[in-house]
């Protein structure tokens, strides 16, 4: 069900949200979170959608800020636009859309807050373009965690070195989850015998990943031993991270992916073979990032590393 308030208030809206449930049942019973998005008209559907999916996993109240600036622009009154999905067009969640115009979008914090849902930790996402202190921005300050993408940024070297320097508890980033299979095929290959010492480290990835980047400096960080960083320019079968060569005495080790779904193993004395390590989506990005809503101690020793950057 989609329910469409055009020109109205937040008033309004948790009275309909409210109508809504008595006539169609307890709809918002087992919400177990607040989910804040906030990114442009382009991104809205497929913002929407990872959240939907993901709230299959996680039930939640979405609550989506669109940014339609040429909108605001030619836009002379103050007003609030709003749309309420409910059911099958919302997952196991309930969406709400809202565009503000005028002297109403300068204000996001009050939008939100009057539709939080009680007792409830809340999650911001910016999928596209985010503040330049998440933590310190009018959404960030209510999160109990806050998403960003530095692959979504211009310059992901300067993201990453500001995420750095403005790094809060509770700060993440999309470059940072979509390295969870990376790091646990490697940890899990380190932890075979035989037990050599790893004397140097090779990542190779595309020059515009910053996945890449923090995959080097996670293996850095915990093997202390020098790390080469390869670069290529994007390629259109495989982006992000190609592979990982580790040196030991007793043999390289390497994951080399050539394919967007399926890497390649390459270890001493045993037949080379080939594992599962499919790219991630905005779905399980984000269903992880709900999944965990305490701080990343480990990312945020990886992103003090770009500090100096």
């Amino acid at each position: 069900m989609i329910v469409d308030l055009p020109n109205t208030t937040i008033s309004k809206v948790s009275k309909q949200l409210v109508q809504i449930r008595e006539q169609g049942g307890a709809v918002a019973l087992g919400r177990v979170l607040t989910l804040v998005i906030q990114t442009d008209l382009t991104g809205l559907e497929t913002a929407v959608k990872a959240a939907n999916e993901s709230s299959h996993e996680h039930p939640c109240r979405v609550i989506v800020l669109a940014d339609d600036p040429s909108a605001s622009a030619s836009q002379g009154e103050d007003r609030l636009d709003a749309q309420i999905r409910i059911g099958g067009d919302a997952g196991a969640s309930e969406v709400i859309i809202l565009r503000a115009f005028g002297e109403v979008a300068n204000d996001p914090e009050s939008l939100v807050t009057g539709l939080l849902l009680p007792d409830a930790p809340v999650v911001a996402w910016w999928p596209s373009a985010a503040p330049a202190n998440a933590a310190e921005s009018q959404i960030g300050r209510i999160a109990t965690r806050r998403i960003t993408d530095a692959a979504e940024a211009e310059d992901h070297h300067a993201f990453l070195a500001n995420l750095a320097r403005t790094y809060v508890p509770g700060d993440s980033d999309f470059a940072w989850t979509r390295l969870t299979l990376w790091r646990a095929q490697l940890a899990a290959i380190l932890d075979q015998p035989p037990y050599d010492t790893v004397e140097s480290v090779e990542v190779t990835g595309a020059e515009d990943s910053p996945s890449t980047d923090l995959l080097a400096a996670w293996l850095k960080l915990k093997l202390k031993v020098d790390v080469k960083l390869v670069r290529y320019v994007r390629g259109q079968a495989v982006s992000g991270i190609r592979g990982v060569k580790l040196t030991r005495k007793s043999g390289d080790i390497e994951i080399v992916r050539n394919l967007p779904e399926v890497a390649t193993l390459i270890q001493p004395t045993q037949p080379t073979r080939e594992i599962s390590l499919p790219r991630r989506s905005l779905r399980d990005c984000l269903s992880e990032d709900m999944r965990r809503l305490d701080p990343d101690d480990l990312f945020g020793k990886v992103i003090a590393t770009f500090k100096n950057n």
